[in-house]
């Protein structure tokens, strides 16, 4: 992890340039009342920083501005997702010190970026999230961005700290990229906590930690080592990093095979993936499945010899996305101890020390629920904090919500489930009303599912 030259996580003096951004065309007139405070905001330990009144921070007044990107949010939402929109209020975008540099979002060309978004009219609480999957940070701005600034909270966004298909590339020692993935998103959140407090008069009453698929690891991993910082959160689909497994290099060698006619559906079955999901395969065979495994072996075990072409300094896409033999072949329990102790430096426990709620899909075909979040419950469990989690499966859910408008017959959007379960968060942690029983959240004849979901609605449990 480099966190650029010993520059500690949140230096508060540091503020190298912050200059003020445009609004959009045509907005300019209704934007002066909107910058109550904002030159008084800098973020602390921000290398730099650009702040913005803006008339919508919502995607619906974004899209086509610098102020998000919604090519990254590209498969996240399904078609039909509505959103709220008319959230006036101060962006501030920028970056900490770092040397890494595979994020090139505004030309910047430097990592560590993030974004902030503070409304008019705040509710008291901050909202901190970090990019699913290789993205970057305004990836979720539509699947979690717009409802939370809608319902008042502020919003804190960060890249991780390195993104793209070269982010194990980062560091110096295996392990050392995903372990700045920790670190920055504990950096955002002590900066934007501050930030908040300058912009509003005070420091939020709540702050709750949240995202998907890596987003969710961050979730988990935040709650169990800094779980001062927040006062709750919700897991959408978090992968699941243990040093003895089960991990996605424990799962995903034998997708990889099944690629190459070397497994066969009872090979993935055995390692997790779901009867059921089989015609979710194919798909997961060209976007996700190889490059996925090589991307995260990579990171963790340099060393592997592989005899074929990437990920190499200079590989193509092509060469990436290619299966490999040897990928398929690899066997993580076997690995030298040295592998396991890397991924160790990164592992989850289960010893939450805040409400946490998460959700699963039960037809999720590259993070299988069966090894990651029933086995992250039964962590939960084995800690003795069993009492602060709620666990939900969501019956026809997938990793990707965009995969139900090519099958919407057969699934369902986690999304409304997530917008459900932050708010039965909500109410557990201000008003003391516990959530259901952990469950199966199940469709019903003629409901919406893309836009209406009740987490407490179904029956079933663990």
């Amino acid at each position: 992890m480099r966190l650029s030259r010993g520059v500690p996580l949140v230096a508060a003096a540091l503020v190298a340039a912050a200059v003020t951004w445009p609004v959009p065309a045509g907005a300019a007139a209704g934007a002066a009342g909107h910058c109550v405070r904002q030159e008084r905001v800098r973020v602390p330990g921000a290398e730099f920083q650009q702040s913005a009144c803006l008339p919508d921070l919502t995607t619906a007044g974004l899209a086509g501005t610098p102020y998000t990107d919604t090519a990254d949010q590209a498969g996240l939402t399904a078609r039909a997702t509505r959103t709220p929109s008319g959230v006036p209020g101060v962006q501030i975008d920028g970056y900490f010190p770092d040397s890494s540099h595979f994020n090139a979002t505004h030309g910047w060309k430097h990592d560590a970026q993030f974004v902030i978004r503070l409304p008019d009219h705040w509710n008291g609480g901050l909202v901190v999230t970090g990019a699913p999957g290789t993205r970057k940070q305004y990836a979720t701005d539509k699947a979690i961005s717009d409802q939370v600034l809608a319902r008042g909270y502020a919003y804190a966004a960060t890249d991780k700290g390195n993104s793209g298909a070269d982010f194990y590339r980062d560091g110096t020692r295996p392990g050392d990229a995903i372990a700045e993935w920790n670190a920055r998103t504990t950096q955002l959140t002590r900066a934007a906590k501050r930030a908040v407090a300058q912009r509003y008069g005070h420091a939020p009453r709540r702050t709750y930690m949240t995202g998907i698929s890596n987003g969710g690891y961050l979730t988990r991993w935040q709650l169990e080592n800094h779980p001062e910082l927040y006062d709750g959160g919700v897991d959408w689909e978090g992968a699941l990093w243990t040093a003895d497994g089960p991990n996605l290099l424990t799962s995903l060698p034998a997708a990889v095979g099944h690629i190459l006619g070397s497994a066969d559906d009872e090979d993935l079955y055995a390692v997790g993936f779901a009867r059921g999901s089989e015609f979710l395969w194919p798909y997961h065979e060209k976007a996700y499945w190889g490059v996925t495994q090589k991307i995260y072996r990579a990171e963790f075990d340099p060393g592997y010899d592989t005899g074929c072409p990437g990920p190499s300094a200079g590989s193509t896409a092509e060469e990436i996305l290619a299966p490999c033999a040897s990928d398929a072949a690899y066997d993580y329990a076997s690995r030298p101890a040295s592998v396991h102790r890397a991924v160790e430096r990164v592992a989850l426990t289960g010893r939450i020390g805040r409400p946490l709620i998460t959700l699963h899909g039960d037809l999720d075909a590259l993070l299988p629920k069966a090894a990651d979040s029933d086995v992250y419950a039964r962590m939960i469990d084995a800690s003795g904090r069993g009492g602060m989690h709620r666990y939900y499966t969501i019956q026809g859910g997938t990793h990707v919500d965009g995969l139900y408008d090519t099958y919407p017959d057969r699934l369902r959007p986690i999304l409304p489930c997530y917008r459900s379960a932050f708010d039965a968060l909500v109410s557990w942690v201000e008003r003391g009303t516990e959530p259901p029983a952990d469950r199966t959240v199940g469709r019903t004849a003629g409901e919406d599912v893309v836009n209406s979901c009740d987490v407490g609605g179904t029956t079933a449990g663990r």
